[in-house]
């Protein structure tokens, strides 16, 4: 139990880089290149989610699976559901519920660390 708090532990630190990553790619396409805010999100998250494979294959996971480019793309792919979860929560607290599309962000990607922790911890890095 104590080696799956960990992982969460640094899954979290991970996800908190990640979430600057994403949150400032969001912010300069969106505020600084006038792009269409879901395109702008959706980009941060892609950057967010290259480092994020990275540092939990390394670090957190510390995985050594030499498929590399498969197992990056199963990642890939999780997190491609990951960020539909994250558009259709920042959609509809943005849109329909009319909370600040940060904020919804915020909530966003509290509900997808869920997600993505538990799909990853058991499937990508095999520890299920």
């Amino acid at each position: 139990m104590w080696k799956l708090f960990i992982s969460l532990l640094k899954f979290g630190l991970v996800g908190l880089l990640g979430m600057g990553i994403d949150f400032g790619i969001t912010w300069l396409l969106k505020e600084k290149l006038n792009t269409n805010k879901f395109f702008a999100n959706a980009c941060g998250f892609y950057c967010a989610v290259v480092s994020n494979y990275c540092l939990n294959r390394i670090w957190t996971f510390s995985n050594n699976n030499p498929q590399i480019a498969k197992q990056f793309l199963q990642y890939a792919l999780f997190s491609i559901i990951g960020l539909g979860i994250n558009t259709l929560i920042i959609y509809l607290c943005s849109t329909k519920w009319k909370i600040n599309f940060y904020l919804a962000k915020v909530f966003a990607i509290g509900i997808v660390f869920l997600w993505n922790f538990s799909i990853n911890h058991l499937i990508t890095f095999g520890h299920g």
